[in-house]
């Protein structure tokens, strides 16, 4: 019978490396609650408008990525391919107009693309919304909170880019500006980008092909298009920046994929990532909250991709703390493995994380299961231990061993 292995651009997080994941999700909720945001969770799948509506129909995303899918009553539903649309959905339908909501969220995440360095179908984020001020403070508090996430990761070769995109008054008029850049160009310039002319002019900004981004490169910015209103926003959010202490700089082709997106787009980009370098992208979204149904709301926020994080981790060489076994108890005979089975739980229910063998092995096997485990402790009951009423306690980092008595097991743990 023919295997069934997991889906391509799917992978299982097993126990080995699960405690990683664990410990960058504890990482995530301590900064985030730190900086006043709160944990939502929303539905793995929405109705398919969410996305057209929200993340813009001529979008890589919506055009190419999206799982898609009718439910018995025929509606279309869609796995969710980001989370920024799904929060907004959520404050237009439960929270009340005029209130900053600021929250964050942990999760997978679901794109037919092809897999990657870094890149999956089903990928984890992390994303932090603060919705409800047009304040260029909290742009800089939500670029703040990534940058202090990575440092309490350990991460240090990052760095902050900034651009404006503007808002619906002036990027239409940078728009045309464009076009009449690329307009003889287009034989030039990759397939994707020559749609991207007619569909998502911006999106010719942000290709990583080295054809594209020659041409590119003398392209008006968009930073000279700004009205004034954009351009006073983002030099306060500059101020803000350079007020905490924040270094950053500017990257006039930060356009970002999605359209919901006016005024500030930021990424946090790592030297380890190759041309694919962002690790952490957001920015203003003040239109989408409209878009969905809701009242004028301002909003900006952001998402990294976690197993990116992962990988710039491991290439930064941080140690990522490993939870380890604190007993495993050995038992040697029958008499022995009923007393074991009682200070198991004993243990247990004492706070203490603990294990033993459930495969009749011998006291070699079991030592080595205990090693395998990475216990502190190996706690072995013989005929010996038994005939005292003690428990010999051998510590596996330096193999001392002593007799304790079983009433004093958790104290000696305690030391």
């Amino acid at each position: 019978m023919k295997k069934i292995t997991a889906p391509k651009g799917t992978d299982d997080i097993l126990p080995d490396d699960i405690y990683r994941w664990q410990w960058i999700e504890a990482k995530a909720r301590e900064v985030a609650e730190r900086y006043g945001y709160r944990e939502i969770r929303f539905p793995i799948f929405e109705h398919t408008e969410l996305f057209t509506r929200g993340i813009g129909e001529a979008t890589e995303i919506v055009e190419k990525e999206m799982y898609t899918f009718p439910d018995r009553s025929g509606r279309s539903l869609t796995l969710r391919p980001e989370g920024t649309a799904s929060v907004a959905r959520a404050f237009v339908e439960k929270i009340n107009p005029g209130t900053l909501w600021k929250v964050y969220y942990l999760g997978p995440m679901f794109r037919y693309e092809r897999p990657q360095g870094g890149r999956f179908r089903q990928f984890y984020q992390m994303g932090v919304e603060a919705i409800g001020s047009a304040a260029p403070a909290l742009d800089a508090e939500v670029i703040s909170l990534a940058v202090d996430f990575f440092q309490n990761l350990g991460l240090r070769n990052l760095m902050v880019e900034m651009n404006s995109i503007g808002c619906c008054k002036c990027r239409p008029v940078y728009k045309e500006t464009l076009k009449s850049f690329f307009k003889d160009k287009l034989s030039s310039l990759c397939n994707d980008c020559q749609r991207r002319f007619q569909r998502n002019i911006l999106r010719i900004l942000d290709c990583k092909r080295d054809e594209c981004r020659k041409i590119s490169a003398d392209s008006p910015s968009v930073l000279e298009h700004l009205c004034l209103e954009c351009r006073e926003h983002f030099k306060s959010v500059q101020k803000h920046l350079e007020l905490i202490g924040l270094k950053y700089r500017l990257n006039p082709f930060i356009v970002r994929g999605l359209d919901y997106y006016t005024r500030s787009v930021f990424e946090i980009v790592s030297e380890h990532l190759g041309a694919q370098s962002a690790l952490c992208g957001g920015g203003r979204y003040d239109d989408l909250i409209e878009e969905l149904g809701g009242q004028p709301t301002p909003a900006v926020g952001w998402a990294l991709g976690m197993e990116r994080t992962i990988m710039v981790l491991e290439r930064e060489g941080v140690s990522i703390p490993r939870p380890r076994l604190k007993a495993f108890i050995i038992a040697i005979g029958k008499e022995a493995e009923g007393r074991a089975e009682k200070l198991l739980y004993r243990l247990r229910r004492n706070g203490f994380s603990a294990d033993r063998d459930f495969q009749g092995k011998s006291l070699k096997g079991q030592m080595k299961q205990a090693d395998r485990l990475e216990a502190d402790f190996a706690l072995i009951i013989g005929e010996d231990e038994i005939k005292n009423d003690v428990v010999s306690i051998r510590n596996m980092l330096t193999g001392e061993q002593k007799q304790v008595k079983l009433e004093l097991v958790e104290n000696e743990l305690k030391r």
